[in-house]
């Protein structure tokens, strides 16, 4: 299974709550922040929902 570094390049304000709230369930708080997952078909479909807020890089 691959890994993903996940960095959010755009700020979630005036987004809808589903998408600040699926930022947050992947761990992102702030801008410019990244993190590391594992690519679980429940991940990765969470990366779909707000793919224009961040960048995605496979490790």
């Amino acid at each position: 299974m691959a890994t993903y570094q996940i960095t959010q390049v755009k700020s979630a304000i005036g987004r809808t709550e589903r998408q600040k709230r699926t930022l947050i369930a992947l761990g992102l708080k702030k801008n410019q922040t990244s993190v590391r997952h594992e690519g679980t078909p429940q991940v990765l479909g969470m990366l779909a929902k707000v793919q224009h807020l961040i960048k995605i890089e496979e490790i």
